[in-house]
């Protein structure tokens, strides 16, 4: 039974209760010195209500919970989603607005947007519909770069094998450019 449909019922549950207690409220001829007759046991109205009340903060509270879990379970999956090949593509074009010259103190950062964008372009390639199998070119030259640069992506290593980096990016280019049905 979903949290919403147990808060309903608790809530039909509370009003039942007061109407209960209001109706009984004015039966005052049934009433003894010691409350109403014996065959009536003779309970607090405020008592029902605080236990019908708390049984309902704790189907909000749940169902909260629930709610949050989902929206974070949500967040979590578009987190680790990778984005569309176009999406990714258009981030590696983007490297060519910047550049470095070798030494220089942008180069870290160039250097490392280059490869970070390559590899989001493979995740992305990976999980397309069309399947690896269509973008097996670009995958092979971004797999080779990375035997190339075995794990080290420290600015000395990424420097040393800037010309492989950067002709990686131009060869997927040049292959996108001419797949265009891939990235628009």
């Amino acid at each position: 039974m979903s949290v919403r449909v147990r808060i309903r019922m608790s809530t039909a549950a509370l009003a039942m209760t007061a109407a209960l207690v209001g109706a009984l409220a004015g039966c005052t001829e049934a009433s003894t010195s010691q409350g109403p007759g014996d065959d009536v046991p003779y309970v607090a109205p405020s008592a029902n209500a605080s236990a019908v009340n708390k049984e309902i903060e704790q189907d909000e509270a749940e169902a909260e919970a629930s709610e949050a879990a989902e929206a974070n379970a949500a967040q979590e999956e578009a987190i680790n989603r990778p984005q569309e090949v176009r999406g990714a593509f258009a981030g590696l074009q983007a490297t060519y607005q910047d550049g470095c010259a070798p030494g220089d103190g942008n180069c870290a950062y160039f250097l490392g947007r280059v490869n970070d964008e390559l590899n989001g372009l493979d995740k992305s390639m990976r999980a397309d519909a069309g399947g690896p199998n269509h973008f097996k070119e670009p995958m092979a030259w971004i797999s080779a770069l990375r035997t190339t640069l075995a794990g080290d992506t420290s600015t000395d290593n990424l420097e040393k094998h800037r010309k492989q980096l950067l002709g990686t990016r131009d060869r997927i280019n040049t292959w996108m450019q001419g797949h265009p049905e891939d990235y628009r």
